[in-house]
């Protein structure tokens, strides 16, 4: 059984796991692609535009943040996973306004804030504007990565900008008259893209308001991309078309973007909500998922560590230290044999009473 909490923001959903204490197998914390795209699936599976692992830091961070993509390819970064990821840390440990985590993840550190309203501000640090950063074969003109690429018979001028992860912006006069799909499907693997890219076609309604439609590199049309509206803004204020500060909307809704120093860090500001807490079936948790807990020594005496020390987890990720007396095995053999004596539905009922709690909790504190 492996429990899951769901949360969304702006309609950009996700599927969360707690791994901070580092109980997951490797199984589910180094997941196989496949079983991704399969609990991602909105009629298989759970449904959902990502899967992020909250993991044990490997650095100075708090925590470590994984999200992998509906495809099952993993992202560097995801503005609205890592505020989502926030607000599910914020609810889990009923943490109060103004709290921030360093959160390590594959664009670096990021630092989200609750702030009063109940919404995340996150640091994004500053964006990538050189070609080999972001990368794309765009050459640089007046410090961004643009030109012209003929897709269709078209010709689009484009901007490039990295937030950790890359990105495309295409300004248009009107994005209800665009073939959005077409474009954004063939952008997304264009050969001036080696990392492929996220897509955003950008309406201009003022230089304070912004509007775009997401087409998420992995994961397709998405009702909100935060490192997307950060990128926006970036390139917007670069070509000349918007201020510093301005509200990004999406189809799900709006964040408000600031780069007030054109050489410091993007802030983003917008909700994150949670919207059910779950549990996976055994059948759609990964084959030789050890799920119980294994860090309890039997009590004969070892060499390497003592009982209270060893992590079979830690001490044994290179080679078993205790072949004879392997722990992984002895909680597979234990987790079997739970599975062969309790039904599903007493599993189910077990899950869910314990998720229930979790949830009476939240609304217990007042958490928005």
């Amino acid at each position: 059984m492996l429990s899951f909490s769901k949360y969304q923001g702006l309609g950009n959903d996700f599927l969360i796991v707690e791994g901070r204490q580092g109980q997951l197998p490797d199984a589910i914390s180094d997941p196989d692609p496949a079983w991704v795209r399969r609990i991602c699936d909105r009629r298989f599976g759970v449904g959902g535009d990502g899967l992020i692992l909250a993991l044990p830091p490997q650095s100075e961070g708090e925590l470590r943040m994984r999200i992998l993509n509906a495809d099952g390819s993993e992202a560097e970064m995801c503005g609205n996973g890592i505020r989502c990821l926030a607000r599910y840390l914020a609810d889990t440990d009923g943490d109060a306004p103004s709290r921030f985590w360093n959160i390590e993840t594959l664009a670096g550190m990021i630092r989200p804030e609750l702030i009063a309203d109940g919404q995340l501000r996150v640091d994004m640090g500053p964006p990538f504007l050189t070609s080999e950063g972001i990368p794309t074969t765009l050459m640089p003109e007046d410090g961004l990565p643009q030109g012209v690429l003929l897709l269709e018979g078209e010709q689009l001028k484009v901007a490039s900008v990295g937030m950790g992860n890359p990105h495309v912006v295409v300004p248009v006069d009107d994005l209800a008259s665009i073939p959005f799909d077409d474009w954004g499907a063939a952008l997304e693997v264009h050969p001036a893209f080696p990392a492929k890219t996220n897509v955003h076609f950008l309406q201009v309604h003022s230089r304070e308001k912004l509007e775009i439609r997401a087409w998420e590199r992995g994961a397709g049309p998405t009702l909100a991309c935060g490192t997307g509206a950060c990128a926006t803004l970036v390139a917007a204020v670069l070509l000349g078309l918007a201020d510093d500060c301005a509200e990004v909307v999406l189809p799900g809704g709006p964040l408000m973007i600031e780069w007030r120093d054109r050489t410091g860090s993007v802030l983003m500001t917008g909700p994150a909500e949670a919207v059910f807490d779950g549990v996976l079936t055994p059948d759609l948790v990964p084959t030789g998922s050890a799920m119980a807990s294994i860090r309890e020594a039997p009590d004969a005496p070892t060499s390497q560590a003592t009982a209270a020390e060893f992590d079979c987890f830690k001490d044994c990720a290179d080679q078993c230290q205790r072949p004879d007396l392997c722990l992984r095995d002895e909680a597979q053999q234990k987790v079997q044999a739970f599975l062969s004596s309790t039904s599903l539905d007493s599993m189910l009922n077990l899950a869910s009473e314990s998720l229930e709690q979790r949830t009476k909790d939240r609304f217990e504190r007042g958490t928005p």
